[in-house]
């Protein structure tokens, strides 16, 4: 999807940061938008930013991405796009009418990409990802961040994974567990508990699927995504 960006004619810079990877990713990684997550100078998705910096390695570690950093990673199974594409002057933060404006086009790629797991990155995306695709914000509200972040938590026909703003990786470790979701509870730093709920994730059968088979007149298994 491109939505319609204005040039704000900075030199060197793109108008907008569109998804990338694979259009046909099980994993879509949902960041808030060019200021914050990066890739004004590169078009691509988490680039040139802490948040690119701290998590490419771990999606590089767990096999969805081939590269460990690069600013055109080789996305394998990993679709990534914002909630708010264009690269607004000086960075600053879109208002809440910008995000609204720009919400239509984010809701029809996620639905064409139609991934099994959400990734949001960040407390925007993740309230944004968890309010209209699995109608648990209220999770967000009572545990926070930190709680919630690398935990699994069942949405409608999507599996959602927030993670925490990289920026603000507890490196130290802390335990905690979310109601809800599957109650990680362990003593590790930020990235750790990422790694392992992906690593996790990736080893089990993950898929979001609906069994339709009665309403077809034969003995076969119809399921669809």
């Amino acid at each position: 999807m491109r939505p319609p960006c204005p040039d704000d004619g900075s030199s060197g810079k793109v108008p907008a940061v569109h998804g990338y990877g694979d259009a046909n990713a099980d994993f879509h990684l949902v960041g808030d938008h060019p200021g914050v997550h990066g890739g004004r100078a590169t078009g691509v998705p988490f680039t040139g930013s802490v948040a690119g910096e701290r998590l490419q390695p771990v999606l590089n570690e767990v096999g969805l991405l081939g590269d460990a950093y690069s600013d055109e990673p080789a996305a394998a199974n990993l679709f990534a796009s914002y909630l708010h594409a264009c690269c607004l002057p000086e960075d600053r933060q879109p208002t809440d009418r910008e995000y609204d404006d720009m919400e239509r086009f984010f809701d029809a790629e996620l639905r064409a990409i139609a991934a099994h797991v959400l990734l949001p990155v960040g407390e925007r995306a993740t309230r944004h990802v968890l309010g209209t695709y699995a109608a648990r914000e209220a999770l967000l509200d009572r545990d926070g961040m930190a709680t919630l972040h690398a935990e699994h938590v069942p949405g409608r026909g999507f599996l959602v994974v927030p993670i925490r703003e990289p920026s603000e990786w507890d490196e130290r470790g802390r335990s905690g567990k979310s109601e809800g979701s599957e109650g990680r509870d362990s003593e590790q730093s930020d990235r750790e508990r990422l790694v392992d709920s992906l690593s996790d994730l990736l080893a089990s059968d993950y898929r979001q699927t609906a069994d339709l088979s009665r309403f077809v007149a034969t003995d076969d298994t119809y399921e669809v995504r």
